[in-house]
């Protein structure tokens, strides 16, 4: 439990447990729902892992399938197929620790259960109907697809009762911590999307956010006790490690805090204390992910490192009778300008332009930059604007309105000592749309009046909740299907494929082929890959397109044409992204239109369907 002046709190057992009980069954129940996953074959399971999902699970698959995991470790540290014919160290690349943990896991759960001679696993036939030919389907944590799923789940699980503590104590009662917990299940289709993509990063960090805002708003209630900032830095690490963007998370937690001290709600001191935290976290992580320069290079990093320099410096160059807003002004401007300076000097110096998108994206945000790298996110639903049926959503279960309202009076009836930690929550909530002060109610308000609320957020939300448990499907993808079987039936093991991003990730994880691009594009050599590989949707030349390809060692393309017809909305056909990247060619037929009619003479069709044309690439 936690202890503070006056005060000790130890979380109920039970309520922990049902709480993460009940919440592993609903993504489970979601998850299988949607796809049906417990009766699909091995192939139909890895095949629904799409675009980042497989390629992640692919380096688990590795480890398992491997002689021992000390030569599956070995062999994704020393990768040969993802990038062809580049031999990468996918430990630093792609935030893979999750999956060597898990296969360690697995690995020794199998062991153990075989030598005791325990079944792990039950397997049937599957008749698919629909003249499709019966598949074996195996449930059971032996399957390493369900036992891969089943781990994820049962860690956002977790997640829910970190949930229940983070309100109750934060609140002083319990019912903080069920209203903390209902909030995020009325709203949990805003949330989280563990259960329909579980193999995604933030499905593994995200649980270790919830821990670390739990133990940094300890030490910042209570005295910088070293156990918890070592459990703070131990937090940090498993945030960071699994997922790539967990950076711009913690940027804003400390630039919140920054705000906090300036202002004078917590003393430099103890902000020196967490900042000290996040630099030995930061570290730990770039050891750990074999120098991995993104991290060194990161706004975090600059901001932690320009943050340490003004609480050092301030005191000495200004005088204690400047204008206390003066002060906010010069120290927030010293920041921001620092920062932005820093990264951008500490990338000129490394040498790393793997970031430099993301400038872009925000470029093309709000100034309406184009190029192609920009686009292939921009035209992406992830990374478009905030729908605006999403604060509508919110306004419905009442989460938006309690959370205005609770903020304001506790700014007009709380002490000082209280209002340090609500303005750093405030600030993060402003940050990244944090979502879990129903609990402050029980401060100020009536508990029956508490219930009140509850019981109408139960209306919108239990209406969420339905809504969700409706969806009903059964995942089956037959081109791709017959796609994989006909490569690992009819190429060569070492044949070199290359396509659009989502389908590499499924040839290397069920053909087990090279490929030369993937759906990891925060790489700036691996954008310029891609760039080259999705020119077959370009309205260059064949014959230029096709010697780009060669160079890359390219053997076989794999063209689809629902990309080059497909449309999310104006300007993001793949045609029109390369319209504004190639203008010179802006009117031609579409490379793509003119191999599906016939490919010849510079690409010869091998195998085609009813979404998959594979084009064999002549030597010339």
């Amino acid at each position: 439990g936690f202890e503070g002046p006056g005060k000790s709190f130890q979380p109920p057992p039970f309520c922990l447990f049902t709480f993460a009980l009940i919440f592993q069954w609903h993504i489970t129940t979601l998850f299988e729902n949607d796809r049906h996953f417990s009766h699909l074959s091995t192939l139909e399971r890895e095949m629904a892992f799409r675009t980042e999902m497989g390629l992640y699970y692919s380096y688990f698959k590795i480890i398992i399938e491997a002689p021992s995991f000390w030569n599956g470790l070995c062999e994704i540290m020393n990768d040969r197929l993802t990038e062809y014919p580049l031999v990468i160290n996918t430990l630093q690349r792609f935030n893979l620790y999750p999956e060597v943990v898990l296969a360690s896991w697995y690995r020794i759960y199998t062991a153990v259960m075989d030598f005791l001679g325990v079944p792990t696993k039950m397997c049937w036939t599957v008749n698919r109907g629909k003249d499709l030919s019966p598949v074996e389907s195996c449930e059971g944590w032996g399957d390493p697809a369900s036992f891969y799923v089943a781990v994820i789940f049962l860690l956002n699980g977790l997640m829910m009762s970190l949930f229940f503590i983070y309100g109750t104590y934060l609140s002083g009662s319990r019912l903080g911590g069920l209203i903390t917990v209902m909030c995020y299940f009325f709203n949990h289709g805003e949330c989280t999307r563990v259960m329909w993509t579980p193999p995604l990063r933030e499905s593994f960090s995200y649980p270790f956010l919830v821990l670390q805002m739990l133990l940094l708003t300890y030490i910042l209630r209570y005295l910088s006790i070293y156990i918890y900032l070592i459990a703070l830095c131990v937090s940090n690490i498993f945030f960071m490690l699994p997922w790539q963007f967990a950076q711009f998370v913690l940027l804003t937690q400390i630039a919140s805090l920054f705000a906090v001290c300036i202002m004078g709600y917590i003393d430099s001191c103890k902000l020196q204390k967490i900042l000290s935290v996040h630099m030995v976290s930061l570290v730990v992580c770039f050891i750990l992910m074999f120098g991995n320069s993104m991290l060194l290079t990161s706004y975090y990093a600059a901001s932690l490192v320009v943050i340490w320099g003004i609480l050092e410096l301030t005191p000495r160059v200004f005088k204690r009778n400047r204008s206390q807003v003066c002060m906010w002004v010069i120290e927030g401007c010293a920041w921001l300008v620092g920062t932005v300076t820093l990264k951008y000097l500490t990338s000129l110096a490394f040498g790393v332009a793997d970031d430099a998108h993301i400038g872009n994206i925000l470029k093309a945000k709000f100034i309406g930059y184009k190029d192609f790298d920009t686009l292939m996110y921009t035209c992406a639903a992830e990374f478009d604007f905030m729908e605006k049926e999403t604060p509508i959503r919110y306004i419905k279960t009442l989460l938006l309105p309690v959370v205005l309202v609770v903020f304001v009076v506790i700014v007009k009836r709380v002490s000082i000592f209280i209002f340090l930690q609500v303005i750093y929550h405030a600030l993060q909530l402003l940050a990244y749309s944090v979502l879990l002060f129903g609990w402050l109610f029980c401060k100020i308000q009536p508990r029956t009046l508490v219930f009140a609320i509850l019981a109408l957020m139960a209306i919108e939300g239990s209406a969420n909740l339905q809504t969700q448990w409706n969806i009903m499907g059964e995942f089956s993808n037959l081109p791709q299907e017959e796609l994989l079987e006909w490569i690992q039936v009819n190429t060569r093991q070492d044949a070199i494929f290359a396509g659009a991003m989502p389908t590499m990730a499924s040839v290397k994880l069920s053909a087990f082929r090279p490929i030369v691009n993937h759906p990891h594009y925060e790489d700036a050599g691996l954008r310029a890959r891609t760039k080259i590989v999705y020119s077959m949707y370009s309205r260059k030349p064949a014959k230029e397109v096709k010697k780009e390809l060669i160079k890359l060692g390219v053997n076989y393309y794999i063209l689809e044409e629902s990309l080059c017809v497909s449309r999310k909305k104006p300007g993001c056909s793949m045609p029109e992204i390369w319209d504004v990247e190639d203008p010179a060619n802006s009117g031609r037929i579409p490379l793509c239109t003119l191999m599906s009619q016939d490919s010849r003479p510079y690409f010869i069709t091998v195998f085609e369907n009813s979404n998959y044309r594979v084009l064999k690439i002549p030597n010339e």
